[in-house]
């Protein structure tokens, strides 16, 4: 199969994953993330600091919960991007149920082709979508180039853990539990199957850094969360970036 080929299976079946399991997304999240997730998006504002007035994109933006927390800290335009429109119709929902309809604009796209001009916002961000592209090192770059000079390119994702016993605990977790869970919860086991799939493929917390830089980021932050299962990356673009 060729590379190109390839990337269009994987986008499709992606696709396909996520506008079935969008019902139950927010409550397997819990289960993915040991219920950390929310804080481990607290840690991310924090570092991020966004000032008022700051804009932002948030690719694979789901059900919105990074999306409204920007809005919430920065009073200033956040978009929100999505190819599964399954996931945007709960992201509204959400968007609606907290009046940020005039703040926040919510927008059915690619990760891989962003809609925007260069030098657009001050944050882009992705939040657990960045294993599932078909390829992250496109994505990464798009975001750069629709970030102004000294924009961050900001990436939340599950991660690799590094250390023993914790590490083989987690990934019987989540290579045989998460599955189960997700057909008890979801009814959906293939699609959560993928999930832990995915991260096989994915690099882990320094290699991802590493790709970070490889595609001209600068001032590279990497943190592991919760032993590693997860990790925030935060790259800086150069005011000269050419």
């Amino acid at each position: 199969m060729s590379q190109s080929s390839s990337s269009e299976t994987k986008e499709q079946f992606v696709h396909s994953v996520f506008e079935s399991i969008a019902p139950k997304y927010d409550m397997m999240n819990d289960l993915l993330s040991f219920r950390r997730h929310k804080a481990w998006r607290k840690f991310t504002m924090a570092k991020m600091n966004m000032s008022h007035g700051d804009t932002a994109l948030d690719l694979c933006c789901g059900t919105c919960d990074w999306t409204i927390s920007m809005a919430e800290a920065s009073g200033g335009p956040i978009v929100g991007l999505d190819f599964s429109e399954q996931m945007l119709e709960y992201g509204r929902r959400k968007v609606s149920e907290r009046h940020m309809d005039s703040t926040i604009s919510l927008i059915q796209g690619n990760a891989m082709e962003l809609p925007f001009e260069d030098n657009k916002f001050d944050y882009a961000t992705i939040g657990f979508g960045l294993r599932n592209v078909p390829d992250l090192r496109q994505v990464l770059q798009e975001m750069q180039r629709v970030v102004k000079p000294g924009g961050k390119v900001i990436c939340l994702e599950l991660s690799k853990p590094t250390w023993q016993p914790f590490k083989g605990l987690y990934y019987f977790y989540f290579q045989k539990m998460l599955p189960m869970l997700g057909k008890l919860v979801a009814k959906r086991y293939e699609q959560y199957k993928w999930l832990p799939d995915s991260l096989v493929q994915f690099p882990g917390r320094v290699e991802l850094a590493e790709v970070f830089r490889e595609t001209g980021l600068a001032q590279v932050e990497a943190y592991p969360l919760t032993g590693g299962i997860a990790a925030l990356h935060i790259g800086t673009k150069e005011t000269q970036h050419v």
